[in-house]
């Protein structure tokens, strides 16, 4: 029977979208053919005992590495190889290309026949750097294919590669669980418990990091409240920009129309989705484009749930809109463009509506999970 062994850094119960990505997808491979091994998410009891509990509830092994952070060093490496022969695995796949992709050429000498690698947004990040472009190009001349989330970041990540190697690239984005995001998750009840009943919500669910763009829709909020006086921006997430949007919110005059709600629970997002009219995430690029969003899996997420988007002109972030059709795609770095696609969306309870179900029908043609498992299950 062949089996992959799935190498991955990022995996759950470590948050974050690389590890929803790696989990979505191993759920729909079959589990007598898949082994994953990952590094421990957390030193101390209570990592320990969250990460035990996680492994126990899944349908397929998972083997844990001691170390928090799993680098291609010569004792992870082997460790690999070991599992591989251990389990019979014929194929790998690293959850994220970079670095993990470097122990390629170990894995293949210890009886890999088929290496698959995922990029994500930093990929893009190493391929402008001289030296991590020379490693990256090492992990496309060791893995049979690379896969890429978006034009955006396969248009970067090739530029590394050997032509070769660029030409096996083959796109595999994140996906949405349509079932989970949908219109009705809930969000009236949180418009409740939070006090927005019969108010427009503007919703932003991310991490608050200055990539993310909250500070953008906080200095929008004056020009939006100008013409919807009762709209309030929804901060959904938490992070270490949490303290400077609280304090820019407070010097723009906008503090009582600024909701932030902390980290949510998983299981909860969808609902606070639901709590919107419209979502917006003006991201933007960062640091001479190495900070830089990779694709943007929350607008297909506000999509499902059949909300119109507003989004940032940060890399791949526009792959995740039908612009004009499911939303709009704007300038990060401009607050007024922002402003002015919010309230015409808050203003015209016809446009959201054709937009939400059009996001919604969107999603369900190409981003379902199932359809892209269905790709990666052709890749191993």
């Amino acid at each position: 029977m062949h089996k992959t062994l799935i190498v991955t850094n990022d995996f759950p119960p470590r948050p974050g979208g690389i590890q929803a990505f790696l989990h979505n997808m191993a759920l729909r491979l079959d589990p007598e053919r898949i082994v994953v091994y990952a590094s421990t998410w957390k030193r101390g009891r209570e990592g320990a005992e969250a990460t035990a509990l996680f492994d126990a509830e899944q349908p397929f092994k998972v083997v844990r590495d001691r170390t928090t952070m799993l680098l291609p060093t010569p004792r992870v490496t082997a460790r690999a190889a070991g599992l591989l022969r251990e389990h019979g695995c014929e194929s790998v796949w690293f959850g994220a290309a970079a670095p993990l992709g470097l122990m390629a050429p170990a894995l293949r000498r210890a009886g890999a026949r088929r290496i698959v690698a995922t990029t994500h947004g930093h990929e893009a990040g190493w391929a402008q750097l001289p030296a991590s472009r020379h490693l990256l190009r090492r992990i496309g001349e060791g893995t049979d294919t690379i896969t890429y989330l978006g034009e955006y970041t396969r248009s970067r990540i090739a530029a590394a590669l050997t032509p070769a190697a660029a030409g096996r690239m083959v796109q595999l984005p994140p996906g949405v669980d349509e079932k989970t995001f949908h219109p009705g998750s809930g969000g009236d009840a949180v418009r409740e418990r939070l006090g927005l009943a019969g108010r427009p919500v503007v919703v932003c669910v991310s991490r608050l990091v200055p990539r993310k763009g909250q500070d953008t829709l906080i200095r929008a909020m004056p020009a939006i409240l100008a013409r919807v006086p009762d709209a309030v921006l929804l901060i959904v997430g938490g992070g270490p920009y949490e303290g400077d949007l609280r304090r820019l919110a407070a010097q723009t005059g906008v503090a009582r129309s600024v909701r932030f709600t902390g980290a949510v629970p998983w299981e909860e997002l969808p609902a606070h989705y639901g709590a919107g009219d419209v979502f917006a995430m003006p991201c933007r690029t960062r640091r001479g484009g190495l900070d830089v969003e990779g694709l943007g899996i929350v607008y297909l997420e506000a999509s499902a749930t059949g909300l119109p988007v507003v989004a940032g002109d940060s890399g791949g972030a526009p792959d995740a809109v039908l612009d004009g059709e499911t939303g709009w795609v704007v300038r990060g770095s401009a607050p007024a463009e922002s402003a002015d696609r919010i309230v015409t969306l808050l203003q015209d309870p016809e446009l959201r509506r054709r937009m939400g179900e059009r996001g919604r029908s969107w999603v369900e043609e190409r981003w379902r999970w199932d359809l892209l498992a269905e790709r990666l299950k052709l890749l191993l």
